[in-house]
């Protein structure tokens, strides 16, 4: 991978259009529902933030693409998620099978409203 890596562009087109077209659906579907979204990269990967709070990362590795929506997000969706390896805020969806775009969704504006619901405490 490209060590020069400064924009989710950058990122994304360091691997082959199979893998770009994931990894273009994932970015689509946190634009879409996240609204003043914040795209950057962090450690090393497509982070995005709202209200100046983490709302979700992802990657593509080898085998298969982590999905990071801390925690939370992971708890919450704990029984749909629980046919995919996991880690600690962590969850890998298999490169070689179909993504479960809804299910990403769903997280997506779980941790959405997490973070507006943040906001509006402060």
């Amino acid at each position: 991978m490209n060590t020069t890596i400064e924009t989710v562009d950058d990122y994304i087109n360091n691997f082959s259009s199979e893998i770009q077209e994931k990894l273009n659906t994932i970015r689509k579907i946190i634009l879409d529902n996240a609204l003043d979204v914040v795209e950057s990269i962090s450690y090393g990967m497509p982070a995005y933030k709202t209200h100046k709070k983490p709302l979700v990362y992802f990657a593509a590795y080898a085998k298969h693409i982590g999905f990071y929506a801390t925690p939370t997000g992971h708890i919450a969706f704990a029984e749909e998620l629980k046919g995919y390896k996991q880690g600690k805020g962590s969850v890998q969806f298999p490169i070689d099978a179909p993504l479960p775009f809804d299910l990403i969704t769903r997280i997506v504006k779980f941790r959405v409203n997490e973070n507006v619901e943040k906001f509006n405490k402060n």
